[in-house]
């Protein structure tokens, strides 16, 4: 399966199981979405089950928590994760902290799903990575796949989860993995292990991250589309780094992390969106403070650009190879 059919096949199954679970969004019903994640779903599950909302995101998302609260479990699409901000003082001040200021009385269980990141060319309000703003919100968990099997077990795992979740997907892998360079992407997911998807129902547990390759060298900790493009970095520099996806970063898989940057000495956190007040800072922190004294080179962030998103110059913008590959004979110079 590519990612997008794979997310298809989590949101049937769940339809299938829970009568409590339904879905709601722009153009999710008839349509099938922008991105054609949700398609077939309301002809096969009905208009009640998969509808279509208006561009209102703030209520969209507050019907949501209402139905959550409520003992339904809606899955709402936001169309893009640029587009969320309209509705972040209902994820902020209702749904993050519905389950302390009820006193247990009532929860949110919902699913935000939202197309993120750049690589389609869709300019400054289509491509954005605000994935630390949601990180910062104590009550929201945050996960971001990179694969298509990972990304039907992870969605199956945040629908059941009684606290609510932020789903990004990573448009540049909806349909095959990207190493970072327009000349150089793989259009299919035809072939690649991780697009053997099963057709059942199956989970993936939220913050336990994945090791995609065992090194000695040098620890990368990724998530999303920057996965796929470490690896080609790896591949290229021939450093035996050993490479982390995260999967979701609330939870996070601290004594994963922990463990690999106290074998190998040396860590590069790796990701797209803007460096400065990104989650790589946190990441470093926590790295600093409980690997310092088996560290031998100082934390390294290789991450997007510091200024509002350069749709001219997106392929620049992204941290490709090339500069993982400096970041890599950086760390492993230092003495």
């Amino acid at each position: 399966m590519t990612m997008i059919q794979a997310l298809n096949s989590a949101l049937a199954n769940k339809l299938e199981q829970d009568p409590d679970v339904l879905m709601f969004g722009q153009d999710i019903g008839y349509f099938g979405g922008v991105f054609r994640v949700t398609d077939g779903l309301q002809e096969r599950f009905g208009l009640q089950r998969c509808f279509d909302a208006p561009i209102a995101e703030g209520g969209i998302i507050a019907a949501a928590i209402g139905m959550g609260a409520f003992g339904l479990r809606p899955v709402p699409e936001i169309q893009f994760a640029d587009y969320i901000l309209p509705a972040f003082d209902q994820l902020v001040s209702e749904a993050a902290r519905l389950r302390y200021r009820s006193g247990g009385e009532f929860s949110a269980p919902i699913t935000v799903r939202s197309p993120y990141g750049g690589g389609i060319f869709g300019g400054q309000t289509h491509s954005q990575s605000p994935e630390a703003i949601f990180a910062h919100i104590t009550g929201l968990k945050t996960v971001i796949p990179s694969t298509p099997y990972d990304a039907k077990g992870l969605l199956v795992s945040a629908i059941e989860d009684d606290d609510p979740v932020i789903f990004l997907e990573p448009k540049r892998l909806y349909n095959g993995p990207f190493n970072g360079r327009p000349d150089q992407k793989v259009a299919s997911w035809h072939g690649h292990p991780a697009a053997e998807v099963p057709d059942g129902l199956y989970r993936l547990p939220l913050g336990k991250a994945a090791t995609i390759r065992s090194g000695e060298a040098v620890t990368i900790l990724a998530y999303g589309t920057m996965v796929h493009v470490a690896l080609s970095a790896i591949e290229e520099c021939g450093i035996d780094a050993e490479l982390l996806d995260l999967r979701s970063i609330v939870p996070l898989d601290i004594e994963a992390i922990e463990a690999s940057v106290k074998k190998t000495g040396r860590c590069i956190i790796f990701h797209e969106a803007s460096r400065f007040g990104g989650f790589g800072g946190e990441l470093s922190a926590l790295v600093q403070e409980r690997c310092f004294y088996h560290l031998e080179a100082p934390v390294e962030r290789v991450c997007g650009w510091d200024t509002p998103y350069p749709h001219a110059f997106e392929w620049d913008y992204f941290p490709g190879p090339a500069r993982l590959i400096k970041a890599m004979s950086r760390v492993m110079e230092a003495r």
